[in-house]
């Protein structure tokens, strides 16, 4: 295997001459959009601030009360906006954090970004022309026997002492797979921001931090080395803290934007502790030379299980994974299309794909993948709990996002990488669509708001009600993605979430997890008590999300009677974005059929993913399952399948049932407060409260008590600066007055003082 490693490093590859020689191109396009909406963003957005920065500084073209640009506004909307503001009362532009900007609020004047054609054009075509280039990758791929990555090295990047790391691009299975999900679903996710995002002020810097986004994703799926991942991996951080942010003028989503960005820092420490071990013992960073390097160790070394955990503690931050889960809910500050790409295609799927990229090292230490099984397991019934009990459409989403990531976990965990991969590109299809779709009831609902001077949230499911009828489409795919992420046959989640239950039950017997420990419980034992964990949790997300679907889109219409003349259905360019995923949602599931079903009806080829990605995890896989890929008695299969199914059926049909019973009033007139344990779960278990508690509020004391006024201000300024300015001058003035006394014998013995030590030092001399 290394040899042939060695073998696509060098060059003598059988995709040499091909389209994989253009994968620079596909990574560089994004990038190109992103420099170019940088300089229309500099054009359109600069502007002079008032000399007085705390004055309230308006004009024809200045700065709101929140911050937001505002351009070309009336006299009435300025006054709106500062009342509002005065009265602590930002509803009127911002609900529930989805801000509109101060053109959308006016939408008879229909005043687009000035530059919107441009920007548009560019910022969807950059993407589409990738997700292009990326298919016909794929075509080449398909037509060669590519056992080796193609890797190309284009410079050296850095050289000091004995590293030397390249600007190398690492073209496999696994990570083409990848790109074509973060171009394709991304693709789709730039043209709904296209109508979306079409009326506020910062449009091109919308779409110059979504661009640049794109590029950081490819950059880590990409990246021949871990450095250089990890390059990709802080840029989609510093994205994500510029999107999650991207209504800066709120406080509330400046926060959110800082939250994201030093709880991803808190994991990344874990990603470097584990390239810091690598390049010490190993003296080696890029892929292949890790891989050699764990061939030459014994598996369930420490080292190795010390690398992987810290490889997993990054994994936890990234992808949103307790402890470190708590801020991905509160992304939903940004646009909802941005929710869509961090939540599906890219940023949170970052730590799935790492540990697939280095199966060879967690097949190689069953304590650390044991770690991820457990912590998966526990995150995907943790936060589908948590689901049941949200009123914010967009939080339903978010919590849901944190549970299915749990599932790829606890899939990559136990060996199952195909399953993991699988579900991730699944996942990718029909999240992005429920985000997507959610962002299309949010804009009909603010539209509606705003032409009637209502300042309701329009995020909140209990004002919502009976949507299906005014938003069709809206509703249909949306239901499609429901139901996939429910896990209800044929769509798309009923295949990958049941490989992934197949996968666990699987490998409970006969193989390196099963006979290992976790602190002292057999691997078996862990990995059955995950089986059921993901079973409850599968059946608590068919539940949580039928919830959302019947408040948002059946029974009693609850927007207000002057509201349902203006409830619509989103234009084409956000319409078409979900019949696409919708169609993926209901059809990804032929990417990798199982064997066993295909014997009882025969619906097309099988296992196609897990023949694509064999060459790549498929001998971790085979370690793990000591020199076989585990696998299930058809009978066995048939029975957890059936299983499944049922519980999807059922909880759907449960929840649908319930809340057809309950009556459920807009969110003004909800006065009732949760009970109980029903409240616990409303308010996420007061992690964030305790987290503050435990760890902001001491460490916010440490740094103002101890290091500011202590160290900084009383020992430094005190004592150090200050001290020096006033204490040297007093205590040489003090001397002197002592000294210049006007008494004569005092100067006589000065003069007898003096004259001995000179004379001291001349003898001395």
């Amino acid at each position: 295997m290394n040899a042939l490693l060695q073998a696509g490093v060098a060059g003598t590859h059988p995709l040499d001459g091909t389209a994989a020689e253009w994968i620079w191109v596909v990574l560089l396009l994004p990038l190109a959009g992103a420099l170019i909406h940088a300089l229309i963003s500099g054009i359109s957005e600069w502007k002079p601030g008032p000399y007085d920065p705390d004055a309230k500084h308006w004009g024809k073209r200045g700065v709101g009360a929140h911050g937001e640009h505002i351009t070309g506004v009336t006299a009435e909307l300025r006054a709106l906006v500062e009342e509002a503001h005065d009265a602590g009362q930002v509803d009127s532009i911002h609900h529930s954090g989805e801000h509109l900007g101060t053109d959308e609020a006016v939408e008879h004047h229909d005043a687009r970004h000035k530059w919107f054609y441009p920007v548009s054009i560019i910022g969807v075509g950059v993407m589409a022309a990738a997700f292009g280039l990326a298919l016909s990758i794929l075509l080449a791929m398909s037509g060669v026997d590519a056992p080796v990555p193609f890797v190309r090295e284009y410079f050296t990047w850095m050289e000091a002492g004995n590293i030397r790391l390249g600007a190398t691009l690492w073209l496999d299975q696994l990570s083409l797979v990848m790109t074509l999900v973060i171009t394709g679903v991304g693709t789709l996710i730039h043209l709904f921001s296209v109508g979306y995002m079409a009326k506020d002020s910062a449009y091109a810097r919308y779409f110059l931090y979504l661009n640049l986004f794109v590029f950081f994703m490819l950059l880590l799926v990409l990246g021949g080395s871990y450095p250089v991942m990890f390059v990709g991996w802080e840029g989609v951080g510093l994205c994500s803290y510029l999107l999650i942010g991207f209504w800066f003028g709120d406080k509330k989503n400046a926060d959110a934007g800082k939250k994201a960005f030093i709880v991803n820092r808190i994991g990344d420490l874990g990603f470097l502790i584990a390239m810091f071990l690598m390049f010490a013992n190993w003296h080696a960073l890029d892929f292949a030379g890790v891989q050699s390097a764990v061939a030459g160790v014994a598996p369930g070394d420490v080292l190795l299980t010390a690398i992987a955990l810290a490889l997993f503690v990054g994994c936890t931050g990234k992808s949103a994974q307790l402890p470190l889960y708590v801020w991905l809910p509160d992304a939903m500050a940004g646009p909802t299309p941005v929710s869509a790409l961090i939540h599906a295609a890219t940023m949170v799927t970052a730590g799935v794909y790492l540990i697939a990229r280095s199966s060879f090292l967690f097949a190689a230490a069953p304590v650390a993948s044991l770690t991820v099984v457990v912590i998966g397991s526990l995150t995907a019934l943790f936060a589908a709990t948590i689901g049941l009990k949200q009123w914010d459409i967009k939080k339903v989403l978010a919590y849901s996002t944190v549970s299915q990531l749990g599932y790829m976990f606890a899939a990559v965990g136990a060996g199952a990488y195909v399953a993991g991969v699988f579900h991730l590109t699944t996942h990718a299809f029909f999240k992005a669509l429920l985000f997507l779709g959610a962002g299309s009831v949010i804009h009909s609902m603010h539209h509606a708001y705003h032409a009637t001077g209502k300042h309701d949230d329009a995020q909140d499911m209990r004002n919502m009600g009976g949507l299906a009828k005014f938003m069709p489409v809206t509703a249909t795919t949306m239901w499609i993605a429901t139901l996939a992420i429910a896990g209800i046959p044929p769509l798309a989640g009923f295949f990958s979430k049941d490989e992934i239950l197949a996968g666990l039950f699987a490998r409970a017997h006969h193989t390196t997890l099963a006979e290992a420990t976790w602190l002292g419980i057999p691997g078996s034992t862990i990995l059955y008590a995950s089986w059921v964990m993901l079973t409850i949790a599968a059946a608590m997300t068919a539940v949580y999300m039928t919830r959302m679907m019947w408040l948002t889109f059946h029974g009693e219409n609850r927007t207000g009677p002057g509201e349902r003349g203006e409830l619509h259905e989103s234009p084409w360019v956000m319409s078409v974005p979900l019949a696409v995923l919708g169609v993926l949602a209901l059809t990804a599931g032929w990417l990798n059929l199982p064997i066993f079903l295909t014997h009882l009806v025969p619906l097309g080829p099988t296992a196609t993913l897990e023949h694509w990605l064999d060459p790549v995890v498929g001998a971790a896989a085979r370690t793990i399952g000591m020199g076989e890929l585990p696998h299930l008695a058809a009978s066995t299969e048939y029975v957890l399948v059936g299983l499944a199914t049922f519980i999807a059926v059922a909880s759907v049909g449960g929840a649908i049932w319930w809340f057809r019973r309950q009556v459920i009033l807009p969110a003004k007139e909800d006065l009732s407060p949760w009970t109980g344990f029903s409240k616990v779960l409303f308010h996420k278990y007061y992690v964030d409260e305790i987290y503050d508690a435990m760890i902001v509020r001491p460490l916010h004391w440490f740094a103002q008590s101890v290091l500011y006024r202590g160290i900084d201000r009383g020992l430094i300024d005190g004592i150090g600066v200050d001290g020096a300015g006033w204490r040297f001058p007093w205590l040489v003035g003090r001397m002197g007055s002592a000294l210049q006394n006007g008494r004569v014998n005092t100067y006589a013995w000065v003069l007898v003082i003096g004259a001995i030590v000179v004379l001291a030092l001349i003898r001395i001399g």
